[in-house]
C-alpha cells in the first residue's frame, strides 16, 4: 500500500534537513541519546510489526525498525526532511529483513486522516515532535483511532528540566535560554533561514492527563540525564572521556525516580486502552 502527501507546503525544518544527519545523527551526542531510544525500541516492537513514526525526520530510526523485521509508516511535516529520509530508505532497503518502509509529508496535527482504515501495532515519535504540537490531547484522540488495544506507543519528548541545559547556559551568562523549559506558553525557535516554531515542554504528569484514557502510562525512561545536549558538542569534542561516562550513567540511572524527568529528553511508554 502507498500514502500519498497533502501540499502542506515548506516547514520550519526544511531549512535544517540536509546537515541535521551531520550535527546530530552521526555525533558522539547524537549516537549516544539514539541509543538509549533504540535499546526500548526493541523491546517494544517485534518482526512482523507495524508501526506508525511520527516526525520521522531523516528516517534514522524507520530504517533500524526495519532492519530488525518491523515495517515503517513514516511520516513528517518537512518535504526536505522526507526527501533526505526516501535516499536512506533507497541504500538501506536491502538490509531491511523482509519488512517495509513507507514515507509521506504529514503533520503531526492531521495523522487521523493518514491513514483512516489501518490500525497499527504501535506508534513512535523521537527527539521532541511532539514538542512542536499544541494540541497535544486533539493529538492523543487522532493517535488512539490509528492503533490497536494494548499497542505499544513510544513518545520521546523534551522535557521541562534539562539540568544540563540550566547550567550550560548559566555558565554562558544566558538566564533566560537556561530557564526557557519552564515558560507554559512555550519558547519560539527561531531557524537560520528566519523560520519559526513554537516549542512547548510538558512535563510528565500533564502528558499522562492528556493522553489519558485513551491511552496508560506505563513506563519513564531519561534520555540524555548525564549525555549532555547536542549544542554542546564543541565541548565534548575537547574531553570525549564525558560523553563516556555519561553513556555509563545514564545506563544506570535511567529509570531512577527523580532523575529520569531531568535529562535533555524523557522517553515515555504509553498503552492503548481497551
Amino acid at each position: 500500500m502507498r500514502y500519498g502527501s497533502l501540499e502542506f507546503g515548506a516547514s520550519p525544518f526544511d531549512g535544517v534537513a540536509e546537515t541535521y544527519d551531520e550535527v546530530f545523527t552521526q555525533s558522539p551526542i547524537g549516537q549516544a541519546q539514539r541509543a538509549a531510544v533504540w535499546v526500548e525500541l526493541e523491546r517494544a516492537f517485534h518482526p512482523g510489526d507495524r508501526i506508525l513514526e511520527i516526525g520521522c525526520g531523516t528516517g534514522v530510526d524507520a530504517c533500524f525498525l526495519a532492519e530488525r523485521g518491523v515495517s515503517v509508516l513514516g511520516c513528517d511535516a518537512s518535504p526536505a526532511m522526507i526527501e533526505v529520509a526516501r535516499h536512506r530508505v533507497h541504500q538501506r532497503a536491502a538490509y531491511f529483513a523482509g519488512a517495509s518502509v513507507e514515507l509521506s509529508i504529514w503533520p503531526a496535527e492531521r495523522i487521523a486522516t493518514l491513514a483512516p482504515n489501518e490500525d497499527f501495532d504501535g506508534a513512535f515519535s523521537n527527539f521532541g515532535a511532539l514538542n512542536c504540537v499544541q494540541d497535544v490531547r486533539r493529538f492523543a484522540r487522532a493517535l488512539a483511532s490509528c492503533v490497536k488495544p494494548q499497542a505499544k506507543v513510544l513518545l520521546c519528548v523534551m522535557g521541562p528540566c534539562c539540568l544540563w541545559e540550566i547550567a550550560w547556559f548559566l555558565a554562558h551568562g544566558l538566564p533566560r535560554r537556561a530557564l526557557r523549559r519552564f515558560r507554559p506558553s512555550g519558547v519560539t525557535a527561531e531557524f537560520a533561514d528566519g523560520s519559526k516554531v513554537q516549542v512547548y515542554y510538558p512535563g510528565v504528569a500533564t502528558l499522562a492527563r492528556r493522553f489519558a484514557p485513551e491511552f496508560r502510562l506505563r513506563a519513564v525512561k531519561g534520555v540524555g540525564i548525564f549525555v549532555p545536549p547536542s549544542y554542546t558538542s564543541s565541548f565534548v569534542a575537547g574531553h570525549p572521556s564525558i560523553i563516556k561516562f555519561a553513556e555509563r550513567s545514564d545506563l544506570l540511572l535511567a529509570h531512577c525516580p527523580g532523575l529520569r524527568v531531568l535529562g535533555d529528553h524523557i522517553l515515555l511508554t504509553f498503552e492503548r486502552t481497551s
